[in-house]
């Protein structure tokens, strides 16, 4: 025994005089900051995975979140725009055209192919806001995803397209005119399947396929590991109250860095798109899908604040309040 070490009589080292808590494991402490940070990283990223999962790659989450933008203006816009660009690439009026001159033929087509997609954009507005609008619009959106959600399944075909198939909108107008006595036959030309938007190119199908299968791993890994994380650094490190500070603090800030980027990559997005898709209707549908994500990131802001905070004030604060009351 050292000669420096304090003794009772009978030679018995006196009661709580060892090394301190932290000399017999010099790492503790570093372990549990590790592991608060990395918790307050994984956190937020936990919110993305688990978003992502429920509103992206299930198809309820999606057609669920996607079936309020049948009433947006926008939306609604950008459909009879595709429609009506789909359905007069079909039409043909060289037959309308033989008894007029040749001089006269280009200013008679623009006369007649302007009156033409001013009807058919008439007819398809009267589809895209009647009533049975929101539940076709559903049916269309639910039948994509099943596409998509089978092509990006381990079994799909990588080489097949996803699109959008407007389709039944085509189908409803037609019935319209039909019921309306009209006798311009131009519906009947556009084949069944030629109106669709294309989701996700062929191409690009083994590269989403990857991040798919991402996405749903980390939705049920990264919760519990971020729990695991921030449980066992609080548990680890001797400053229970100002590792809460920390760790409140930067599960703040990771969460604020979060929906910084999610701003950045809608904004970028929006602007990388084609000149032909509709940017309002391309907003709607981003804010449409991340709206619970920026929800949840904002609320995660506000909790870790919040905890530092409390934590900070902590017992001092608390007997204060106590003696004021």
């Amino acid at each position: 025994m050292p000669a420096s070490a304090p003794v009772r009589l009978g030679g018995r080292v006196t009661e709580g005089d060892g090394p301190p808590a932290g000399a017999r494991w010099p790492g503790r402490a570093l372990a549990g900051g590790v592991l608060l940070v990395v918790g307050a990283l994984l956190l937020p990223l936990s919110l993305a995975a688990t978003w992502a999962r429920y509103r992206l790659t299930e198809t309820d989450g999606y057609v669920a979140a996607v079936a309020p933008l049948a009433g947006n203006a926008a939306v609604q816009q950008a459909v009879v725009d595709d429609v009506t660009h789909s359905v007069m690439a079909h039409v043909r009026i060289d037959g309308l055209l033989k008894a007029v001159s040749p001089a006269r033929r280009p200013a008679v087509r623009r006369h007649f192919t302007r009156g033409i997609r001013e009807f058919v954009a008439k007819q398809v507005r009267q589809v895209v806001t009647g009533r049975g609008f929101p539940a076709m619009w559903k049916g269309v959106h639910r039948s994509a995803h099943r596409t998509l959600d089978g092509s990006l399944a381990a079994s799909g075909d990588p080489r097949s397209p996803v699109t959008l198939d407007l389709t039944p909108v085509v189908e409803r107008v037609r019935r319209q005119v039909a019921h309306n006595g009209m006798g311009l036959d131009l519906l009947r030309r556009v084949p069944r399947s030629g109106v669709e938007i294309v989701l996700l190119k062929a191409p690009d199908v083994p590269r989403i396929r990857a991040g798919y299968e991402v996405v749903r791993r980390g939705a049920l890994l990264l919760p519990p590991a971020a729990a695991l994380c921030l449980g066992g650094g609080l548990l680890l490190v001797r400053r229970r109250r100002w590792a809460l500070v920390c760790a409140g603090t930067g599960c703040a800030a990771a969460a604020a860095l979060l929906a910084v980027a999610l701003a950045l990559v809608r904004g970028r997005t929006l602007a990388a798109l084609p000149a032909m898709i509709s940017r309002p209707a391309a907003g709607a549908y981003a804010d449409a899908l991340t709206g619970p994500l920026r929800t949840g990131v904002w609320l995660l802001v506000g909790a870790g604040a919040l905890t530092a905070v409390l934590a900070a004030a902590g017992p001092p604060a608390l007997r204060a309040w106590r003696n004021r009351s």
